[in-house]
């Protein structure tokens, strides 16, 4: 063994022993005839000391020749140090060296390997083998170490039976678009890289396994964001006799379970809230609950005062910032501004400040009075230093605009707390979705979701307000996972098809395998996906999800460590019978 104990568990106990420890060099301080070497592993960080007069010349000038990112062995004496270092765990102890060999000395690294460091995204996503020393990045891929040895535990501990699902499977036309990899053997045909197991977990239940999961990779060829990535892993489930409490019930439990393990948390009780609701008051299907600031509707109070914006608008909405009403001409011109950027689309902002003298200024005085303001006010909800804020137009689009507003006031007055996590379940789903570009439904979220019964008769007369057994988990705004309980007979899957468009000749085509299995007993299912990488940033404290894998994909789907993706050369293109229709410039 190239060492005895790992740089983090020496204590003073350990004094007078004798060990060897191995690592990479943190940093040298040399001192002319006192060298200290920081040497740091997975574990921590041991301080080694070499000393003129009781260290050997030779290896006295053998430490102070030593680089960052030098990779060493020493063999030495646990002492006391003199000078103690109450910010590290090992603070109270060093080693005084004996013997020291360079298994690998070391290039200056491109960037400091420390947590503060001078390294951008690029040059660290260039070296991420680099940036993964460091602790704050470790300590991530630590806490996603975590987060999955504690899921296995609470899935098996409920008799859930982890089984692995096939990775080169079919592309289906619904979704997001699939990655797909030619087929060599079968010329001119294609597999896709899985989206999510969704038709292989189903299976499963139809093959009697009655409670599956499987922390999974999924792969979707879409446009990158923070929270996306081209590959992402998905803790994915699935239970047989169940209807959608007993899945809320079950998950609810896994969440708990997590929180409690992994962060030392009793997480409260897990609200509920209807997609339509949610909508509402919120303008969002996965609201933020840290902060209050609902929606008030103002249309009743507004209209017919001679102000053309609010009286053409199909609706006035909303929201009272509590305390905010101190900000200056320049706060509430910059909001403005804000509002009017091309990502939220506002034509404008009306806001009215409630006075500490109990008086109300706005920027529509002139149409309305102190009386009708003090309606507004009453309906806010609002008190003396209170700020209201108003956007109109049509209901769809100003609902998000505002729910942005909502998001930016609630992060500039300081209350989406990281450390404060408030769960929600929305539930009732549209089972379809209007898509303007195709001029046709699609479904929200995918073509397996079991619609209401009461609901079913609406499909041929009103299919955007048939409701889903579909539920999405929300932690602090982020949709952590999202699940439904499945169609199990042919007879409704084929309807469902139906109304999505699908001929039968295509549906059969598509998933004719699951409809016919369908009709070999199927029992009633429902499952849910959560999003892992997610729930490991939300754990974190994070925003990105990136420095929770990896080997993470830049914003344009790169690896550019290792530079993927790349060309192929002509003869692999051939042996896959794929011709490249490459124009001259």
């Amino acid at each position: 063994m190239h060492r005895t104990h790992n740089c983090g568990e020496l204590r003073i106990q350990h004094v007078g022993t004798k060990v060897t420890l191995a690592g990479w060099v943190q940093r040298v301080r040399n001192k002319g005839g006192l060298i200290w070497v920081d040497l740091r592993d997975r574990y921590g960080l041991t301080q080694l000391i070499f000393e003129e007069g009781s260290t050997p010349k030779e290896l006295l000038e053998k430490a102070a020749s030593l680089g960052r990112e030098f990779v060493i062995k020493s063999t030495g004496t646990v002492i006391e140090r003199t000078s103690k270092n109450d910010k590290i765990p090992t603070g109270d102890i060093e080693v005084k060296v004996e013997v020291l060999e360079v298994l690998n000395p070391a290039k200056i690294p491109p960037f400091l390997i420390e947590d503060e460091t001078d390294g951008g995204d690029d040059l660290r996503m260039k070296y991420r083998y680099l940036d993964l020393r460091r602790n704050v990045v470790r300590q991530k891929l630590q806490l996603r170490h975590r987060m999955m040895q504690e899921t296995r535990k609470y899935m098996d501990g409920q008799d859930f039976i982890e089984v692995e699902t096939p990775v080169l499977i079919k592309s289906t036309p619904e979704g997001a678009r699939d990655f797909v990899v030619p087929s060599r053997v079968n010329p001119g045909e294609f597999y896709a890289l899985p989206q999510s197991p969704q038709t292989f977990k189903q299976l499963l239940m139809v093959s009697g396994f009655d409670r599956y999961f499987q922390i999974v990779k999924c792969f979707r060829d879409e446009d990158l964001r923070a929270d996306r990535q081209p590959e992402f892993t998905q803790i994915d489930c699935e239970m047989s006799f169940v209807n959608q409490e007993d899945v809320l019930s079950m998950f609810e439990g896994l969440t708990r379970h997590l929180f409690k393990q992994v962060k030392g948390i009793e997480l409260e009780e897990v609200g509920r809230m209807t997609y339509a609701d949610a909508m509402r008051l919120y303008g969002n299907d996965k609201p933020d609950l840290r902060f209050d600031m609902q929606f008030v509707e103002l249309n009743n109070l507004v209209k017919g005062k001679g102000f053309g914006i609010f009286d053409q608008a199909e609706l006035v909405v909303g929201i009272c910032a509590k305390g905010a009403g101190s900000y200056t001409r320049k706060q509430l011109d910059e909001l403005t501004d804000w509002v009017k950027r091309p990502q939220i689309g506002a034509k404008g902002l009306v806001y009215v400040k409630f006075n500490e003298d109990g008086s109300l200024k706005s920027t529509v005085d002139k149409f309305y009075s102190q009386d009708d303001l003090g309606q507004w006010a009453e309906a806010f909800q609002a008190e003396p230093g209170d700020l209201m804020l108003v956007l109109s137009g049509d209901a769809k689009t100003v609902r998000k605009q505002l729910s942005e507003l909502r998001l930016k006031m609630g992060e500039d007055l300081g209350l989406r707390d990281r450390s404060v996590f408030k769960p929600l379940w929305v539930v009732d789903f549209p089972l379809l979705e209007w898509d303007e570009e195709t001029n046709r439904y699609h479904a929200m979220h995918h073509p397996f979701t079991s619609p209401k019964a009461e609901d079913i008769p609406l499909l041929d007369t009103d299919p955007g307000a048939v409701r889903a057994n579909a539920y999405d988990l929300v932690i602090n705004g982020v949709e952590i996972g999202g699940g439904s309980i499945r169609i199990h007979d042919r007879t409704t899957q084929q309807l469902m098809f139906k109304h999505l468009g699908f001929t039968e000749e295509e549906a059969q085509k598509q998933f004719g395998f699951l409809m016919e299995a369908f009709e070999y007993g199927a029992p009633p299912h429902g499952g849910i996906a959560f999003g892992f990488d997610r729930l490991c940033a939300i754990f974190g404290g994070s925003d990105s999800i990136r420095d929770y894998i990896a080997f993470p994909k830049n914003n344009s789907g790169r690896d550019v460590m290792i530079d993927s993706p790349s060309p192929i050369s002509n003869d692999q293109l051939e042996e896959l019978s794929i011709k490249l229709d490459v124009k001259a410039d």
